[in-house]
């Protein structure tokens, strides 16, 4: 994957966000609704209400950049809305991104 290296901070939005959202858009829910600094240099994930979408906004230190994934089958796994926020490692997040879930669900973090 393109992008930030081992050791990030990964914070995924548990439950369902608009995918119609765009940088700013997403830009502003990790700012309020995940608590955090959107330019930190950390990862945000948010997933779409069928589940087969997934996008990742993170700032490099000049810009955003957005990464947009639509799976042909399946769907990705999700924390529920009620979990909070969910904190993955570097590692879970290539895995997630790469489709390997085995079937575990992703925990979450209140």
């Amino acid at each position: 994957m393109i992008g930030p290296g081992t050791g990030v901070r990964v914070y995924l939005a548990c439950g369902v966000t608009d995918m119609r959202k765009g940088i700013s858009g997403l830009a502003q829910l990790a700012q309020t609704t995940l608590r955090q600094k959107p330019t930190s240099g950390a990862v945000f994930a948010f997933r779409g209400r069928r589940g087969d979408r997934v996008k990742l906004l993170y700032w490099d230190g000049q810009g955003f950049c957005l990464y947009y994934k639509v799976l042909q089958r399946g769907r990705f796994p999700w924390p529920s809305a009620a979990d909070g926020t969910a904190r993955l490692t570097s590692a879970q997040l290539a895995m997630l991104w790469e489709g390997i879930t085995g079937g575990a669900r992703i925990g979450a973090h209140r």
